[in-house]
């Protein structure tokens, strides 16, 4: 394991209009010690050509495909396999960093002797063009706290591999990321380095933000009831519970400038 490379976890399917610019925010990134680990799930689309323009020059980016369709969460862990460096990082294919996102995040851990942390983030729609929307959370997260919601954005997300080990999730359709969260959980606190560092692209086609709330709720009820092994009462009143803390984060965390 490299000591001071951070590995970045990306599934991808379907992104070819979006992977290039989550390509570049990487190579921008002012930390020039990482590796990123494409993981495609079978794309329809061009996605294949658009990172190929990449993986052609520079050797850091490695470009993995399924063998068939297989979703998310095998992605991440089959990506999280193939990781070698100390910091893991997370970052969708259609998502964006800013420039010094990593520099700052390692520097925030390593100064507080953290091994699991997450920044704010600010959404852009689907062109790329901010819609004034910034996502904080608490400072501080405990097992109990992720119980109530999934506070940290996925893009945002790093931990210490060195001190967590590797990670694997329960592969359910949808969660995933939310999943790993408890998972990591288990082992460390998480703690919010409070800089907007990330761009998420929100309202995509088929992304998680373009789905309606009973959709959500299934998600979520499945993610306790599958991924957590909880019975059927438990799965159901954390899925109500964060509901409720859902409300809590959009009143707390959420603001909105454009208004």
């Amino acid at each position: 394991m490299d000591d001071t490379l951070v590995s970045i976890i990306t599934p991808s399917y379907n992104t070819a209009r979006f992977v290039g610019g989550t390509i570049r925010s990487v190579l921008a990134q002012t930390y020039r010690n990482w590796e990123l680990i494409i993981v495609d799930d079978g794309s329809q689309d061009e996605t294949d050509a658009a990172v190929a323009e990449f993986t052609a020059s520079d050797s850091r980016i490695r470009y993995l495909k399924n063998e068939r369709n297989s979703g998310a969460a095998y992605s991440r862990n089959r990506a999280l396999r193939e990781a070698k460096g100390r910091w893991i990082a997370f970052l969708d294919s259609d998502d964006l960093w800013s420039p010094e996102k990593l520099e700052r995040q390692i520097q925030f851990m390593t100064e507080r002797g953290l091994t699991f942390s997450y920044t704010e983030y600010e959404e852009i729609d689907e062109s790329g063009t901010p819609t004034g929307v910034l996502v904080s959370g608490p400072r501080r997260i405990r097992r109990g706290g992720f119980w109530n919601y999934c506070w940290a954005g996925c893009l945002t997300v790093m931990y210490d591999a060195k001190a967590l080990g590797t990670i694997q999730i329960y592969e359910i359709a949808k969660n995933n990321d939310y999943a790993m969260w408890l998972k990591i959980t288990d082992r460390a606190e998480c703690e919010l380095l409070a800089e907007n560092l990330a761009q998420y692209r929100r309202g995509r086609t088929g992304s998680v933000s373009s789905h309606g709330i009973s959709t959500m709720l299934k998600w979520h009820y499945r993610l306790f009831r599958d991924a957590e092994g909880q019975s059927v009462p438990r799965a159901f009143f954390n899925t109500l519970r964060n509901i409720f803390f859902g409300v809590w984060k959009k009143l707390r965390y959420v603001k909105n400038t454009a208004r």
